[in-house]
């Protein structure tokens, strides 16, 4: 079997087998899925446990495209193609309820709308709200109104305000940003509290907040810190400008990749940090991260590169 699919639900949170989620992660694998409900009814302890027992792998935003490689008793084992992970070439895998996808494939599209502002709601044809989307969800567009955009989803069509997307013939963003709009992309992001695996609005893991920060401006990149260290450009850390990527790791910087940030300008950082602390700016000096800190890459283009 190998198929695909649409994610059919804001926020499809991938998980490791289809026997990861606990009964008290039951409202994150529903549909309706319910995030908020989900995040809020978690303990440190149960947050803790989604890394430290190795239960979630990643997410997915509504509308965004899978490939099904088998389903197990109403658990679909997918690939996620544009979040590039060397656990599998074809993208990032992992397991998400079935009830979760729509078994379609994406309409090609002229062009695509892609939700720029944190959140927006998703209205259907009478005006009706249907959902809550996240920061880059991607859906392609059908019509320009006026102060709407009617899109295509897995639910059928519907409507997103024009003021709270951008419009772009791809489904990265074309208008490539520079590092200054990737950290003004992330500063919107002050204060949300760290999720693993997370890739949203609701919350996100280190990696994958430098990841949408980046995609945000047009730069796709792989899916986590380790991914992300050995591609883009190297940049020697005495010539760090704001947007390029940090990268720290055990030992003193000499062992394993196990966190990633953005550099922000003036010897400071803005970063997911870990569960329990909320995304934050910080100076690097004197701190563990200086330590650890091992390589920085740069994904953004300078002006004069660009097209």
């Amino acid at each position: 079997m190998k198929t695909k699919a649409l994610i059919a639900v804001p926020v499809a949170t991938v998980w490791t087998n289809q026997d990861s989620a606990r009964k008290l992660d039951s409202p994150a694998i529903s549909n309706p899925v319910e995030i908020t409900k989900w995040l809020d009814s978690l303990t440190h302890e149960t947050r803790i446990a989604l890394c430290d027992e190795n239960r979630i792998q990643s997410q997915g935003l509504f509308g965004q495209e899978v490939l099904v490689l088998e389903e197990v008793n109403g658990w679909s084992r997918v690939i996620i193609p544009d979040q590039a992970s060397n656990k599998d070439e074809r993208g990032y895998p992992g397991w998400v309820p079935s009830k979760q996808l729509s078994l379609n494939e994406s309409p090609q599209s002229e062009n695509y709308a892609i939700v720029k502002s944190s959140f927006t709601n998703l209205f259907n044809e009478v005006n009706e709200l249907q959902l809550e989307l996240s920061f880059q969800t991607i859906l392609p567009v059908l019509k320009e109104l006026d102060v709407m955009i009617e899109v295509a989803t897995p639910m059928g069509t519907g409507l997103l305000r024009k003021s709270d997307v951008i419009i772009s013939p791809s489904r990265v963003n074309d208008q490539k940003g520079s590092g200054k709009d990737i950290v003004k992309s992330a500063e919107a992001f002050l204060d949300l509290p760290y999720l693993w695996g997370g890739m949203t609005s609701y919350g996100y893991d280190c990696s994958g907040f430098s990841y949408t920060m980046c995609k945000s401006q047009g730069y796709l990149i792989p899916r986590d810190a380790g991914d992300q260290a050995e591609k883009g450009k190297n940049v020697p850390l005495g010539e760090l400008k704001p947007g390029d990527l940090l990268f720290f790791a055990s030992e003193k910087g000499k062992g394993d990749i196990r966190h990633v940030g953005i550099y922000h300008g003036e010897g400071k950082m803005i970063h997911s940090p870990n569960t329990g602390k909320t995304i934050e700016v910080i100076p690097l000096k004197g701190t563990y991260y200086e330590k650890e800190l091992c390589v920085a890459r740069r994904y953004w283009e300078e002006a004069e590169e660009l097209p």
